[in-house]
């Protein structure tokens, strides 16, 4: 992912990670590329105090602009605010609710204004929002969040999924890396740790939900700490990093026995999700869209996955679409593959995130049942065991295994004819984004 420099953040020297400037980026005269190739990618760094958001700026800044993109880096709305002389103590409840209500839609204009320049640049454009319009349900009860919600004709779909395409939850210090935790160089920053720790654990439930959430945790030491926030953004965007980064995150997946009552759940949020298979490039390629809502508010992704390039696992890369497009590409529909019905509940336990995804039907009889625990973590053995929810009854784990796959559950042809059954080819069974696994995690007896 980087060639070797030192670059200078906080007043501190750090080996910040650069790019390999040739990784497949069309680039024109002046760093420009071609209208249909651009991408802007919009991120929110979100956390609780002293968790990190700053100095991720600027190394996100210093990435991507190392490849070559041009970087906006949109500020955060309640200090812009709150620096005017506003001290929430002072504000009665009316008072209070009407400056959420404001500060929200002060930052939607804000944002708008950054993301315009971003779709007018001529160049690939990453901005990176100091946390999102979902941060502000964080400090109002929920009864409000919703009332506030319904009264400017917002939705969650719209202002978490489709807004933002992906984001960075980092972890505040004084959760995990208390020796770390300061107020000091913070002008509006005064709060101790326990509540630093429970502002931190709010601003990530107010994202819960999202399809591409991850939480940056504080695991590892600082430094590799932005690395893996940089790595996370990478692997998203499809980039070769290669295996310069240390303490890969890898994709989990379990298999679950059965669905619990959903009071044994923390909070969560359910989608109704569906998947179509398209006709592909190659043999290697895979194509799919995916349609994920809830009360009729949809996002729309397409996917294209591209195993063993350069000696990576998987690359996927992701593209948001309108509906207008989705309902095109449908006419590429594969129809050696069934349309793939789930739920998907989304919900945050020990400071990581997991999906779990509930098949339904109408598809083939092998997805009768069937229930799938899926999450990211660089964490193994015992630690890795720990921050898995002890309330699901996990069978056994199911990474890497092809009879899980989601390619091949969907073929309407049996396993035992076809010839579309994708089998791992040169990595193990276990192994993704590069990384061979450690031997399966074994819980609950089994």
């Amino acid at each position: 992912m980087e060639e070797e420099a030192a670059v200078a953040m906080d007043n501190n020297k750090s080996t910040s990670p650069k790019p390999n400037a040739m990784n497949s980026l069309k680039l024109t005269k002046m760093g420009s590329v071609s209208s249909k190739d651009k991408r802007v990618y919009k991120i929110v760094l979100t956390g609780g105090p002293c968790g990190g958001k700053t100095t991720g700026q600027s190394r996100l800044c210093t990435f991507f602009e190392n490849l070559g993109w041009k970087v906006f880096r949109v500020p955060e709305t309640a200090t812009v605010l709150l620096s005017g002389g506003v001290k929430f103590s002072d504000l009665t409840e009316k008072e209070a609710y009407k400056f959420q209500e404001n500060l929200i839609r002060t930052m939607v204009q804000i944002e708008n204004t950054y993301f315009e320049l971003g779709n007018s640049s001529t160049r690939n454009c990453l901005i990176i929002c100091d946390r999102g319009v979902m941060d502000a349900s964080a400090y109002i009860s929920k009864d409000k969040w919703e009332k506030m919600m319904a009264g400017n004709k917002w939705n969650p779909v719209e202002m978490r999924d489709n807004r933002y395409n992906q984001i960075l939850h980092l972890v505040s210090a004084a959760n995990g890396a208390e020796d770390f935790y300061s107020t000091e160089d913070h002008a509006c920053r005064s709060e101790g740790v326990e509540l630093a720790r429970e502002l931190d654990y709010k601003s990530a439930a107010a994202w819960v939900g999202h399809p591409y959430f991850d939480v940056i945790d504080n695991s590892t030491n600082f430094e590799t700490k932005m690395n893996r926030m940089i790595e996370s953004v990478c692997q998203k965007l499809g980039i070769d990093i290669g295996d310069r980064l240390q303490a890969t995150s890898r994709k989990l997946k379990y298999l679950i026995a059965t669905l619990p009552p959903d009071s044994e759940f923390p909070p969560f949020q359910d989608f109704d999700v569906v998947h179509h298979y398209l006709q592909s490039a190659g043999p290697k390629v895979q194509a799919r869209l995916r349609k994920r809502g809830q009360k009729n508010h949809w996002s729309y992704i397409h996917t294209q996955r591209r195993p063993n390039v350069h000696g990576q696992a998987r690359i996927e890369v992701k593209t948001q679409l309108t509906h207008r497009d989705y309902m095109n590409l449908l006419a590429q529909r594969d129809d050696a593959h069934f349309t793939i019905y789930k739920k998907r509940r989304c919900f945050l336990i020990n400071n990581q995130y997991f999906q779990l995804d509930i098949y339904r039907e109408p598809g083939h009889p092998r997805c009768k049942g069937l229930v799938l625990l899926e999450t990211y973590s660089s964490l193994t053995g015992e630690a890795l065991k720990n921050c898995m929810p002890k309330f699901l009854n996990i069978v056994k784990e199911v990474t890497g295994d092809p009879d899980y796959s989601m390619f091949n559950l969907s073929l309407k042809e049996d396993w035992s004819t076809t010839k579309k059954y994708c089998r791992p080819t040169s990595h193990a069974r276990g192994a993704t984004n590069g990384v061979t696994s450690t031997p399966p995690l074994v819980l609950n007896g089994q």
